[in-house]
């Protein structure tokens, strides 16, 4: 008998021992695969192809007057994604997940792929989140793109692929908070290239490290291949050290992980590695990763900016658009900081805080079990107050509330397709127009505006047809029947729950099922090339001679018609000038070409049909012979700050011109003046938006709002991320008025504080 409980206690004590050591071995990663680079097709596109899509938009050209007459452009337009992620991502890696309806992996050849038959892009960029890349996914990565550029011509490519990753800081509040940028480099040889990319750290801690037992816990609750790879994934990540603090670029360990806190050190170690660069603020004004009450007063002049770097901005991706400044705010601050809620502003252009409608929702369900108005009041006041502490979590203080339940709060009602939980003054229009007066010569920002896709699916330029949201943009979230891991899941209550006092059942830090409305299927950048390699579209870029889409390819020209001096030729979007004479502008601008459905056959051809439909979705870029028209050019004038109180809502017109377009395919040729220049005597910045007639797209409603007879918001029909609350066939349709936006045009008058610091190639050529 004492035989036979020794081998029993025996047995259990095994089987414990194997089964823990099975849970240590599954928190390791050992039994996932490591995510590989994948296989770039190794076939070019037609040269015929792309001729006949270069002679199309040259013919578009003259036909606006390009290219024709005295001091005639020497440029061409070229249309590329430079903000591309693959599964080389942490958060990529999660939207690929079963958990979520994902897809599996995306690698870096598929976004060769994808750049070259789906999208028929000119230049795109791999920009994947450098706190996820390891050693060896680095060297992945540059050789991956190595291949990319390798299938075509050096002298004449079909494709040209960047390298470069995202610094990504999210700040637990506004004071440390400095927001996400690609770094762009130029070259791709040995050593043109740094050793390894450098992250950004986090006020909260590193946010890709997730303990072991907790991804054995998320292996077993999933049970599938592709969750067992992705705990491989952060194993690997987890295992790479940081550097030592203090050690110069080059002389740190090849292994282990760079990181920075400020956009300073960033710029600083950038300095170190002397190689070409551009680093490149996106999603901006987008509350996911901004918190309530950011500004962007902290990076304009100073350590934390680089005006030879940080020569452009991102306005609008599938994250949204991060263009528009408008005056007001989700969060109040007292004389201590400490964060107050805000009262709505009532109307179609009004705004309704977070916090505030976070105490309605308290108050509604308090009022509903027959309690005393008074109580409800003072439980509404508590839960504005917990949702102003909690800033971007704050959604979680309402236990329960559904995503029709806080109706549009923290939404920006007139803006283009806005980011969602909209920060105005992190928007381009702010930034541009905000002054630092800490400095003897006052300093203001001067960046180029571009747009891309901000694409987690390894899907450069998803924005040519308006289809397949699950796969084109990122409005996903459980799959029918999967545990809602990220969600607001508990039951309601008629009260709030500060974050300290909440149960913990659920990872959710963000407002997935909300944002999942605001979705899109990204935009594009175009530059105006002097050729069609890098060299020619890196200079470009330095040039600012560029300007961004919200993803259809509209051609779009934007000049200073009399410059200073004795030069013939304008001055293109991008340049700045001193001025004592009335500015005259022309803006020039092509629709879009309309699609064909379906992909071409070089497509077919090169990526085989398993392979068309797994990326491509059996629909690519195939343009038609005909154009959309375009409606009207708007312009945009913006004077920057001459005081520091001086209310920023009284120096952006927008739009100030509205301009109309005749409706014929053919173009739009606008011309205008600033009769106010002179008279006002202040330094003037000018862009123009060239406007598309109204067609669908992909969450083109947002939250698809019905509004009373006074603009509000009273009840919504969101596109769900949930399989089980909006099916992923449902591509939540809805009309927009696409549009391009130039690069702004500086002109200052003579003897000004904010003459052009550095005249550029773009002044002198």
């Amino acid at each position: 008998m004492r035989r036979r409980v020794l081998y029993t206690l025996s047995t259990l004590i095994i089987l414990a021992l194997v089964g823990a050591g099975g849970v240590a071995l599954l928190g390791w990663g050992v039994f996932g695969a490591h995510e590989g680079p994948g296989k770039i097709t190794p076939v070019p596109r037609p040269a015929s192809v792309v001729a006949e899509r270069s002679d199309s938009a040259r013919r578009a050209a003259v036909g606006v007057g390009v290219g024709v007459g005295v001091g005639a452009s020497d440029t061409a337009i070229l249309f590329g994604d430079l903000h591309v992620h693959t599964t080389f991502s942490s958060d990529a890696f999660v939207m690929s997940l079963p958990l979520v309806s994902g897809e599996g992996a995306h690698p870096p050849a598929d976004a060769c792929d994808f750049a070259r038959y789906c999208a028929a892009l000119d230049f795109w960029s791999i920009n994947d989140h450098a706190e996820s890349l390891t050693p060896e996914h680095w060297r992945e990565t540059v050789e991956s793109l190595r291949q990319c550029n390798a299938v075509a011509s050096s002298g004449d490519p079909d494709v040209s692929a960047f390298l470069g990753w995202e610094w990504t800081q999210d700040g637990s509040s506004p004071g440390n908070h400095w927001g996400h940028k690609n770094v762009l480099l130029k070259g791709l040889g040995d050593a043109e290239i740094p050793t390894r990319p450098i992250a950004a750290l986090h006020p909260d801690g590193d946010i890709v490290t997730l303990p072991p037992l907790a991804r054995a816990g998320l292996a077993l609750l999933m049970h599938d291949r592709r969750t067992l790879d992705f705990t491989r994934f952060l194993a690997e990540t987890a295992a790479v050290p940081p550097c030592p603090l203090g050690v110069g670029v080059r002389d740190l360990p090849a292994g282990c992980k760079e990181a920075t806190r400020t956009p300073g050190e960033l710029f600083a170690k950038l300095d170190e590695w002397g190689f070409e660069s551009i680093v490149i603020p996106h999603g901006t004004a987008w509350g996911n990763t901004a918190p309530p009450g950011a500004d962007w007063d902290a990076q304009i002049g100073g350590p934390d900016d680089d005006p030879q770097r940080q020569t452009l901005v991102e306005v609008y991706s599938g994250h949204g658009n991060s263009e528009e400044y408008r005056d007001f705010t989700a969060v109040l601050l007292d004389p201590s900081r400490e964060p107050l809620c805000p009262e709505p502003q009532p109307g179609p252009s009004g705004f309704l805080p977070n916090c505030w409608r976070a105490g309605e929702i308290i108050r509604t369900r308090c009022l509903a079990q027959g309690t005393p108005d008074e109580q409800c009041a003072e439980r509404a006041a508590v839960a504005r107050q917990n949702h102003a502490i909690a800033g971007k979590t704050g959604f979680r203080t309402v236990l329960g509330a559904s995503v029709e339940d806080w109706l549009d709060s923290g939404q920006c009602r007139d803006c283009f397709l806005p980011a969602f939980d909209y920060r105005p003054r992190m928007s381009a229009q702010y930034m541009l127009t905000r002054k630092n007066f800490a400095r003897a010569r006052p300093a203001s920002a001067r960046m180029g505006f571009i747009a891309s896709s901000d694409n987690h699916t390894a899907r450069p330029g998803t924005g040519y047809k308006e289809l397949n949201r699950s796969e084109m943009t990122e409005s996903q979230g459980p799959r029918a029947g999967a545990p809602d891991l990220l969600g607001n899941a508990n039951d309601p209550v008629p009260y709030s729950v500060a974050l300290d006092q909440q149960p913990i059942n659920s990872f959710a830090t963000r407002d997935i099922e909300r944002m999942s409305s605001f979705l899109t299927t990204g935009g594009l950048v175009a530059v105006h090339a002097r050729g069609t390699g890098r060299e020619a579209i890196w200079s470009a870029l330095k040039r600012r001679e560029v300007y961004g889409t919200s993803g259809e390819r509209i051609l779009l020209w934007f000049d200073l018609l009399n410059p200073p001096g004795d030069r013939p030729a304008p001055l293109p979007m991008g340049s700045e000038t001193v001025l004592s004479t009335r500015p005259h502008f022309r803006v020039r601008a092509v629709g879009a070409r309309i699609q064909d459905p379906g992909c071409p056959e070089f497509a077919r051809k090169a990526l085989g049909a398993h392979r068309l439909h797994a990326l491509c979705r059996d629909e690519c870029y195939s343009p038609s012979d005909g154009r959309r028209l375009l409606t009207r050019i708007e312009v945009v004038r913006m004077r920057p700050q001459l005081r520091d109180t001086e209310p920023l809502s009284g120096l952006i017109d927008d739009p100030w011109l509205s301009l109309p377009c005749p409706g014929d395919a053919t173009g739009c040729v606008v011309e205008f003046s600033d009769p106010d220049y002179l008279k006002d005597g202040r330094d003037t910045l000018y862009y123009a938006r060239a406007i598309q007639q109204p067609t669908p797209a992909v969450n083109g409603g947002n939250l698809r709002c019905n509004r009373d007879e006074n603009g509000d918001c009273i009840a919504l029909q969101p596109c769900h991320g949930s399989e089980a609350l909006t099916p992923y066939q449902d591509d939540c349709l809805d009309e927009i008025e696409e549009r391009a936006w130039s690069s702004p045009i500086w002109v200052d008058q003579p003897g000004t504080s904010s003459s052009p610091a550095w005249p550029t190639e773009a002044r002198d050529r």
